[in-house]
């Protein structure tokens, strides 16, 4: 399905090393993540949940704020990610909407889901059917919520992404 994608083991390395590090000074959770573009690192982060306490900062996530921030763009086409461990679904989400060329890990979602961090639940719940899901989620408003894409539409301001 693709060519082939070797990564670059350096820049692996420095995502594990981030994600090692960040265990061992207390910071957070064991996951690291560096961007780059052309050969040179553009930004990296760490999991910074529990410092923050911000459940969205996330290593992949903190990343790509940080390169969106450095490039001034919120898109990051010509860039791979090297992430420590396979992406949660938020993760690959983001990084996805990133536009992202490539997405390299060194430990799976099983690897993360026997040190206590397991993302399968979330999968399954995104899965499923609005009314099966553990989280009660209801459709309603519809016709006054296309009020908004009904402006998007017609704003000739709008940037597309």
């Amino acid at each position: 399905m693709h060519a082939n994608l070797g990564g670059e083991p350096k820049f692996m390395r420095m995502a594990i090393e981030l994600a090692t590090s960040n265990v061992v000074s207390g910071v957070g959770g064991p996951f690291g993540a560096v961007i780059v573009k052309n050969g040179d690192v553009v930004a990296t982060g760490v999991n910074l949940v529990t410092g923050t306490n911000d459940p969205t900062a996330h290593a992949e996530v903190t990343a790509i704020r940080r390169a969106c921030t450095a490039l001034e763009t919120y898109e990051l086409t010509g860039c791979s990610i090297y992430s420590s461990c396979e992406p949660c679904p938020m993760c690959l989400t983001a990084i996805l909407w990133a536009r992202l060329d490539t997405l390299y890990f060194a430990s799976t979602a099983e690897d993360a889901a026997e040190a206590g961090f397991d993302d399968s639940h979330f999968y399954e719940q995104v899965a499923l059917p609005f009314s099966e899901r553990e989280l009660p989620t209801v459709n309603f408003m519809r016709a006054d919520g296309l009020a908004s894409f009904n402006a998007w539409r017609t704003f000739a301001g709008r940037v597309e992404y």
